[in-house]
């Protein structure tokens, strides 16, 4: 996603600031404190919001938060008189007041929440595939209209949390793309997918859309294109981008929706959605805000495979950034609620993810590797299980295959919130390939990306020393004291069990020349 404003365009997928084409350098905290303010640009962010997010939660003087904004409005010519891109709020907190655009198509609407209690269904997010309109002159892929929704509905089928229209009640409909919300309505369902495909010469283009059956307003939508050589490739691309946004686009809307209601009211699956958007801010206060949800959820329906899994992976959360002192009963946790959830839906992809993430607690990566594969097998082009076994093939000592798997996740999710992960993923892989310039760029990009916890910057730190950039490391290092200052080199080879004695001697070489212990 790109943010676009006044001259500059933030780039989030490269971690990059531009002015006019031209990069812009700031500080970690500072770019971290840009990137907060224009994803939150809706509202004010306050003082301790940028304190939990940036610095993790520790006692950081109000100056120093003062200096960061100074130097971001610095970066941006912006000064606290004029105010053009960032308003302070005396007593409150800042917000970006500047005209923002994005570089998506995607778009998160509220719904009218009146109308959502008439749909008769089990709780679950519901959605009609329709037949795609086809224009200009298909030739022999006449049948694509009908082939590709027909694909859509079996791929779809996979994700179970996810109520799908059989094709035989969706196709009794032509291509509902002028008349998705009455067709979406008729069948009872929340969600319509509709699309079109435009043959031009020798090329193709494919509009997709998800629109709300409440409001008819589209909440999703993106463009496909290519040569129409080339159509069975743009098929499969289309099949697994479609299938990992919705895994995106849907929960967000309904977490938005289920604002809109009170909780008492709410049923388990919206309450477990609340519970994702507060779960993938990563920090103490969040965490615990998505534990209380989940544990909500399963109170509403104590067979909620998904809710026991998001306890897992709080409670992976919790022990993974050591944000506890007893790690090891966190860790405990996170595999009992994963083996809760596999009671209940051992078919869930999500349900095998966290089971796979709770070995890793105990660096255990080859019973990991299996659980991940396994959350794979079952949902081919599910990015986030993807991305966990690039990560346990990286410290494997695998790094082709791993960033085989990491680039893959990132084709297929560059709007995840684990994306700063999957980068981090691929600086791993370089690193025990022993490349460590390569393993320092991509070390920069994943502790620049929004959401990147200080665990982060800790491979940024020694992979900047390992490819003898001193300077680099020892910015990096200050990041990391800066926001934990009791991090050791412990801390960091628990939570990256890296095999190969070679490079763990190295690395902790470095880390203490750094001044880890």
């Amino acid at each position: 996603m790109i943010y676009r404003f006044d001259h500059f365009e933030l780039d989030l997928a490269k971690a990059e600031l531009r002015s006019r084409g031209l990069m812009v350098h700031m500080e970690p905290q500072v770019y971290a404190l840009l990137a907060l303010l224009l994803q939150n640009r809706d509202r004010l962010v306050s003082r301790d919001e940028i304190i939990d997010k940036i610095w993790g939660g520790r006692f950081i003087s109000e100056s120093a938060v003062s200096s960061r904004v100074k130097s971001l409005r610095q970066s941006l010519g912006d000064d606290g008189t004029h105010q053009r891109l960032i308003k302070t709020i005396h007593g409150r907190g800042f917000r970006f007041v500047a005209d923002v655009q994005i570089k998506t198509v995607t778009t998160t609407l509220a719904a009218d929440s009146s109308a959502i209690s008439q749909l008769p269904h089990d709780g679950r997010p519901s959605i009609a595939i329709l037949p795609f309109a086809v224009l200009g002159d298909p030739g022999p892929f006449v049948a694509i209209g009908q082939a590709l929704p027909h694909e859509l509905i079996a791929e779809l089928s996979r994700i179970r949390w996810l109520s799908i229209i059989a094709r035989g009640s969706s196709f009794q409909f032509q291509s509902g793309t002028e008349h998705a919300q009455t067709i979406a309505r008729t069948l009872a369902v929340r969600y319509c997918l509709t699309g079109t495909v435009e043959f031009s010469g020798q090329r193709l283009s494919i509009m997709v859309e998800l629109t709300d059956s409440q409001c008819g307003r589209v909440i999703w939508a993106e463009r496909f294109q290519g040569p129409i050589d080339d159509i069975h490739n743009i098929r499969e691309a289309i099949r697994s981008r479609i299938v990992t946004a919705l895994e995106i686009a849907i929960p967000a809307f309904e977490a938005e929706t289920a604002r809109l209601g009170v909780s008492d009211n709410l049923d388990a699956w919206s309450v477990y959605h609340l519970g994702l958007q507060h779960m993938y801010r990563f920090n103490r206060q969040d965490n615990a805000q998505a534990e209380s949800l989940f544990q909500l959820a399963i109170t509403k329906d104590p067979t909620f495979a998904r809710a026991y899994a998001g306890l897992s992976f709080v409670h992976f959360q919790t022990a993974f950034l050591r944000n506890t002192h007893d790690v090891s009963s966190e860790a405990d946790l996170a595999r009992k609620f994963a083996t809760g959830a596999m009671e209940r839906d051992p078919l869930d992809p999500f349900v095998n993810f966290v089971m796979g993430r709770s070995y890793w607690l105990k660096g255990d990566l080859d019973n990991a590797r299996g659980w991940l594969e396994r959350s794979t097998n079952i949902s081919p082009n599910y990015a986030q299980g993807i991305y966990a076994c690039a990560w346990t093939e990286a410290l494997s000592g695998h790094g082709s295959k791993a960033r085989e798997n990491v680039d893959l996740a990132m084709r297929l999710s560059p709007l995840d919130p684990l994306y700063y992960a999957m980068l981090a993923t691929r600086a791993l892989s370089h690193m025990t390939d022993e490349n460590y310039e390569e393993a320092a760029r991509w070390a920069d990009k994943a502790a620049r990306a929004p959401g990147a916890h200080v665990l982060i910057a800790m491979i940024a730190s020694v992979t900047h020393a390992l490819a003898g950039d001193e300077k680099g490391a020892s910015q990096w290092a200050a990041d990391v004291r800066s926001r934990n200052d009791q991090l050791t080199k412990a801390d960091f080879f628990r939570s990256f069990p890296v095999r190969s004695d070679d490079i763990r001697a190295q690395a902790s070489i470095a880390f203490s020349a750094q001044g880890f212990t």
